[in-house]
């Protein structure tokens, strides 16, 4: 027996709950109704979802594994609820971006403000993200943009190059190195790094870009997290240009590691999936167009 909209609802309300008494809150109707219809899904598919322990339900393994599957169903209902407002407000409505926390620093940021100038009733939905999570909002369509300075390649997304840049040794502004132009890895043994776990992606950059240069004395998993050291005098680190825009770091320094290793930002969109105006917008401001007038295309 195929599952119904109502099912799908019930079933999540006692998940989401653990009780029938709680599911029955939520959904505003009573606890006998609840019973009922979890006893006609349980009959109909022939699966125990909920064992009755001490007066409350406890999903069983196969309740688990359809609970992940009908979470995805009720995003989807979100998603169309919120493209209806959209449409009905002539294109206010919301945007869902996600960023790598580089870009979501100050890159991410400043574009939704320049949009917001366009579209001051509209409603914003940003999160700093790990890569593979960003690959998986977009991926799925539950991001209408996502950002990262880390390449990807998954057939669901586009992806393309919206800024260039390299990476940098950053410190005090008062530090020794600052009398150098470019800093190479050896020149920074005398002194602490703060570097990022080899295992990320991110970190496999850095490492293999201070081979020969010193060993990290403090870890940490994100960019501005190693800005923030780096202020506190914890050592030098090495980020990427993005990090640093808008002058988000006035007192730390930043000088190019030698050799010059680039780092590019991306843009993210899902491949089969249109954009909405309100994405469409913020993708023009972020490839840097419509820089004079503030308008994006239609």
């Amino acid at each position: 027996m195929p599952l119904n909209l109502r099912q799908i609802e019930v079933f999540r309300a006692i998940m989401m709950t653990g009780s029938i008494s709680g599911a029955a809150r939520l959904l505003s109707v009573s606890q006998p109704a609840i019973s009922r219809l979890l006893a006609y899904t349980e009959d109909g598919l022939k699966l125990k979802l909920f064992e009755r322990i001490s007066g409350r339900v406890q999903p069983t393994p196969e309740a688990k594994r359809l609970f992940a599957e009908v979470e995805h169903v009720h995003r989807g209902v979100a998603r169309i609820n919120d493209l209806a407002d959209e449409l009905r407000a002539g294109g206010t409505g919301t945007i869902r971006v996600v960023a790598s926390p580089s870009a979501a620093h100050s890159m991410v940021p400043e574009a939704l403000a320049r949009l917001r100038g366009r579209f001051p009733d509209l409603r914003v939905e940003f999160e700093s993200l790990t890569l593979l999570e960003i690959v998986s909002r977009v991926g799925t369509a539950r991001a209408d943009l996502g950002i990262t300075v880390l390449p990807v390649d998954e057939p669901t997304i586009a992806v393309e190059t919206i800024a260039e840049g390299a990476l940098h040794v950053i410190m005090p502004a008062d530090h020794a190195l600052t009398r150098l132009r470019s800093i190479r890895p050896r020149d920074m043994l005398p002194y602490p790094l703060v570097g990022f776990g080899p295992q990320t992606p991110y970190g496999h950059i850095v490492t293999s870009a201070l081979a020969g240069g010193p060993e990290p004395t403090t870890i940490v998993r994100y960019t501005p997290d190693a800005c923030a050291m780096a202020r506190a005098g914890a050592g030098l680190a090495v980020v990427d240009q993005f990090v640093l825009r808008g002058r988000a770091w006035p007192d730390l320094a930043a000088r190019p590691l030698a050799p010059k290793i680039p780092m590019r930002a991306y843009l993210l969109t899902p491949r089969f999936e249109p954009l909405s105006r309100n994405a469409a917008a913020l993708a023009d401001i972020l490839r840097g167009r419509d820089r004079k007038s503030g308008t994006a295309r239609r």
